[in-house]
């Protein structure tokens, strides 16, 4: 039984569960090594005091579980059949405090869950886990680097496309051939390329307009690498562009150095991202800064912490997180700069190595 699912044991034993149930299928992997996506068909990974954990799912998935599962005890669960049924049927013990994902289990389902254990009262499983997942491994951080290698080999790969009357939509088809021929599983979120007055939408959705001379390009693209994200943000100039969206570019990048900067064990998520605002709002763009400084990154996009003024909890060594600031002015055009940073000893390590000073592309 590897460490983490000793820890979770030790839960059980602390806050006397009988039975867990796992059901997030990133939380699966991170246990059993088996990662897959049921969608809507139930899978889950047991823990019983006492007793050795098994894997409940469908039965298309049973071969692939078979072989990558460090959990040797799977049953498979037919189309025709109740996966209730089976957990009922696996379950040998009563059960009166079951633990459960609340943030992964829809009322349907958690419904269904509490009549097959017979369990009188249900505890919150997420807790122990995202407590564990805060902290990276060394190997953890090895596939992240890996996931932020290709991504940036994909972007770099992609400019080469970007050109005066090519659409952004055309851009973004590119790179995600890039991912799948670099090796990457899949992107990590809908790739984003915006130019223009579009880019002022900080989750914007690239279409048919062609780039221009004179404005900015932002990119925000990730991939994900044996079940690790990566996620980096950066802004181009299009041709010569003006004085204003050169101030607006050098404002974001001073911003983005300063947060990382700030960034060390025992300081609050808070004080990083003020050290980001202060910057924006003393050049007078506080108003269009409308996002956190960053958010948690690793087996999901986006997970503890959040890096926002009103988080006053203390940074960790080991932790993974983003540094995004961002200036979003309507009818004008923003400018984003991402970069995924790792929590050591002495302060931050940038994972990300794609070069930040303003480059001006495709004229």
């Amino acid at each position: 039984m590897n460490d983490r699912m000793k820890e979770l044991y030790s839960f059980m034993e602390r806050k006397c569960v009988d039975a867990m149930l796992i059901t997030l299928p990133q939380h699966i992997y991170y246990l059993t090594g088996f990662f897959n996506e049921p969608y809507k068909r139930f899978m889950g990974l047991v823990l019983q005091k006492g007793e050795e954990p098994f894997l409940i799912v469908p039965l298309l998935d049973l071969e692939k579980a078979q072989k990558a599962s460090r959990v040797t005890t799977i049953f498979a669960c037919a189309d025709t059949e109740s996966p209730y049924d089976l957990l009922k049927e696996k379950l040998p013990v009563s059960i009166s405090r079951l633990g459960v994902e609340e943030e992964h289990l829809h009322v349907a389902r958690y419904r269904a869950v509490m009549a097959a254990t017979g369990a009188e009262e249900s505890i919150d499983a997420g807790e122990p886990l995202r407590e564990m997942r805060m902290i990276k491994s060394t190997e953890e951080i090895g596939t992240m680097k890996r996931a932020i290698y290709l991504i940036e080999e994909v972007l770099a790969a992609a400019l080469a496309h970007v050109k005066p009357g090519v659409t952004e939509i055309e851009i973004v088809a590119e790179m995600e051939y890039q991912m799948k021929k670099l090796g990457a599983e899949r992107p990590a979120f809908d790739t984003i390329v915006l130019s223009g007055e579009k880019a002022s939408q900080p989750h914007g959705i690239p279409g048919t307009r062609k780039i221009q001379n004179g404005e900015l390009l932002l990119f925000d693209s990730g991939v994900l690498v044996d079940g690790y994200h990566s996620d980096i943000s950066r802004t181009f100039g299009v041709g010569e562009i003006n004085e204003m969206l050169v101030d607006m570019y050098e404002t974001v990048l001073q911003a983005n150095l300063a947060s990382i900067s700030a960034v060390k064990p025992g300081v609050t998520f808070a004080t990083i991202d003020q050290a980001a605002r202060e910057i924006i709002a003393q050049k007078g763009y506080g108003k269009y800064f409308l996002n956190r400084v960053g958010h948690g990154l690793g087996m999901e996009l986006h997970e503890y912490p959040s890096v926002h003024g009103n988080n006053h909890d203390i940074v960790r060594e080991g932790m993974v997180f983003t540094i995004e600031p961002g200036i979003y002015i309507p009818q004008l055009g923003g400018v984003r700069i991402e970069d995924n940073v790792f929590v050591t000893r002495e302060g931050a390590e940038v994972l990300t190595s794609y070069p930040k000073k303003l480059t001006i592309i495709g004229s």
